[in-house]
């Protein structure tokens, strides 16, 4: 079975209103969609904050899992991981992150380690490193609650990240415990990155239709120089879609593609009204509901921090 992933934009005029991805998060829930993704930028029209849009759909639709955007661009790494990692504990653990390169943010660039680094490559990858040990921390295993000792937490298993990179210099730990499902999900979009690139941190990879040719075997490569396999990962080919494609015949043509390409499933990028995204994930084959979004994904819980 394919993994279904939708991509929305939602803000002011020109893109679907808070109303409107209301509407698509409760048809997306009954598609058993794995996740909705949220832009963070639109040539539409400006798109409202993504981690508020999620927080506000999955309190009202928790069936589903959301994937913010967030860019390197003005986002210190651990204020990232604490919004990220409150998100995925309201969610039973439904959640991730779309990590995009760009920049760095006033708070690291105080005590940056290397003044000169620019690359938004190599950025985005210590990045996403220091984000996945920051998840993994506190581990859930630390909390006690034992209220007649008072003792709310085992300080011994909190570890402090001590972090410094080209980038960033970040000591931790995380003030929370980790979540249900290890960690949250890290996806990586080749229109923005290569292979090699995010083959280290990604649990998830985005390529589009168009160069999905060949992308398996690019990213199996990468992976395994990583020190990784292809199974650890799931690649999703990035599919437009209208309303014309609810008429019929698009899971068909879905698992077509998937097998062409080796894919592992697809994000829907859907253009039109509400009625018409509406319609294209009635027209799709209900998926079962899965417990967090890794088992959505078929990718195991993952508790173990890369080197």
């Amino acid at each position: 079975m394919t993994v279904i992933q939708l991509a929305l934009a939602v803000g002011g005029p020109g893109l679907l209103s808070l109303a409107d991805a209301g509407i698509i998060a409760a048809a997306a829930e009954q598609a058993g969609v794995a996740a909705i993704r949220l832009a963070d930028h639109s040539p539409a029209g400006a798109v409202l904050d993504p981690t508020v849009t999620a927080a506000y759909l999955a309190g009202r639709h928790g069936g589903v899992g959301y994937l913010p955007e967030l860019p390197t661009t003005g986002n210190a790494p651990y204020n990232a991981a604490r919004r990220l990692l409150s998100l995925d504990r309201a969610t039973g653990g439904r959640a991730g992150v779309v990590l995009r390169p760009g920049h760095g943010d006033e708070v690291s660039e105080a005590t940056v380690p290397d003044p000169g680094a620019t690359d938004p490559v190599r950025r985005w990858t210590e990045y996403a490193l220091v984000l996945t040990r920051l998840w993994e921390s506190f581990p859930r295993t630390a909390l006690i609650g034992d209220q007649r000792g008072a003792v709310v937490a085992d300080d011994s298993r909190i570890v402090p990240v001590r972090h410094e990179g080209t980038f960033y210099r970040v000591a931790g730990p995380l003030d929370g415990p980790s979540s249900v499902q290890g960690r949250p999900l890290i996806v990586a979009d080749l229109a923005d990155l290569d292979a090699p690139a995010v083959a280290s941190a990604a649990d998830v990879v985005v390529v589009d239709q168009h160069v999905a040719a060949g992308a398996d075997a690019v990213l199996t490569q990468a992976l395994r120089h990583a020190g990784r396999s292809r199974g650890e990962v799931a690649l999703l080919g990035r599919i437009p879609v209208t309303g014309v494609d609810a008429a019929g015949g698009l899971d068909t043509r879905l698992r077509a593609w998937a097998d062409e390409h080796l894919l592992d499933g697809f994000e829907l990028a859907t253009t039109g009204d509400v009625d018409a995204v509406v319609a294209v994930l009635r027209s799709l084959t209900p998926r079962a509901p899965a417990p967090t979004l890794r088992t959505a994904y078929a990718l195991h819980d993952r508790t173990a921090v890369p080197a």
